[in-house]
């Protein structure tokens, strides 16, 4: 078992679940009761992205852009330039979307701490369909030079994330989901940016998840102990810069390795680890996620298991491994 505090059966029938961009809410609130110099931006999405919080309670260090999320994030970069803590939110599909070159431009290349949130990503957008559910966005925040992409596994982990995304003084996309998902960790579980961690001790193949797959990825450890394989399970809320060391330590004892992700597998999570791989310690891979295809409309559960990215799949792709 884990020894980082993990929320006891969360995998029951009554667990508790949140949406985890409520935690971004929460907090980016606790950053601006902290440090004064933590400000918002939104385009016209404030209750949706959660940062009604903060607007409510510093109205006057909060500006509704409207739709223009090019605009959104080059007030950004010259909020943090004036010395700001700048977080900008949209919905991943618009923001890194529609404004990849403004963040690539002036944000990036004048390497200012602008945080963009990216909400509602992922296929478990739902109804939405395709035009909403953003896969590529890791893909596109990962190749820019100095930008931090984090995807946080639940709505308490997302609130540390952007307490700690505060205090640093890199460039930053933070990747939420719409849907409420299982709460999984507690205050006591260790975070970290750049860090990941072994939520599932194992030796016989290394499951590594990202966001809400992480406990797609741990219900499928679970039961395939019961069927005679250790996973280890590895949580990557860190996607750039990714935790080659623990990453590698897993892949070594293990020599198997599977990758899991609500995104475009080319470019995302499983497109790091196989570079990673590839150059350091080849090994067996396989990767569940996006396969160069968009998503439909349709209901979150309905979605992730037309798809492919659920514990059942996680474990057919365990067994193909090893057996």
């Amino acid at each position: 078992m884990s020894d980082y505090h993990l929320v006891p059966n969360f995998d029951s029938k009554d667990a508790a679940k949140e949406p985890i961009r409520k935690g971004f809410g929460r907090g980016l609130l606790e950053a601006g009761k902290l440090n004064e110099n933590v400000v918002a931006a939104c385009a016209d999405l404030t209750d949706s992205t959660q940062m009604s919080l903060f607007k409510n309670e510093f109205p006057d260090r909060f500006i509704e852009i409207g739709v223009a999320e090019q605009n959104l994030v080059t007030v950004g970069s010259g909020l943090a330039a004036m010395g700001k803590i700048p977080f900008v939110s949209s919905y991943a599909a618009f923001s890194p979307g529609r404004n990849w070159e403004q963040i690539r431009t002036t944000i990036c290349l004048n390497d200012q701490p602008v945080k963009i949130v990216g909400s509602h990503a992922g296929v478990s957008v739902g109804p939405d369909g395709a035009t909403h559910q953003m896969l590529e966005d890791i893909a596109l925040m990962r190749v820019l030079p100095n930008m931090v992409v984090m995807a946080p596994g639940d709505s308490v982990e997302a609130e540390k994330a952007t307490r700690a995304l505060a205090k640093d003084s890199r460039p930053a996309y933070l990747r939420l989901a719409r849907e409420a998902t299982p709460i999984i960790t507690t205050d006591k579980t260790p975070f970290e940016i750049g860090k990941a961690y072994v939520y599932a001790p194992g030796k016989d193949v290394t499951i590594i998840a990202t966001g809400a797959m992480t406990y797609q990825a741990l219900v499928a450890a679970h039961k395939l102990y019961v069927q005679g394989i250790d996973a280890e399970v590895v949580h990557c809320p860190t996607i750039k810069p990714l935790d080659n060391v623990t990453i590698l330590n897993s892949v070594k004892k293990t020599g198997k390795v599977i990758t899991v992700e609500e995104g475009q597998i080319n470019g995302g999570l499983g497109g790091a680890v196989a570079e990673l791989l590839s150059e350091e310690h080849p090994a067996l891979l396989k990767r569940i996620g996006m396969r160069d295809r968009f998503g439909e409309s349709g209901s979150p559960d309905e979605l992730l298991e037309h798809f492919g990215l659920t514990a059942k799949h996680i474990m057919l792709a365990a067994h193909s491994l090893v057996d």
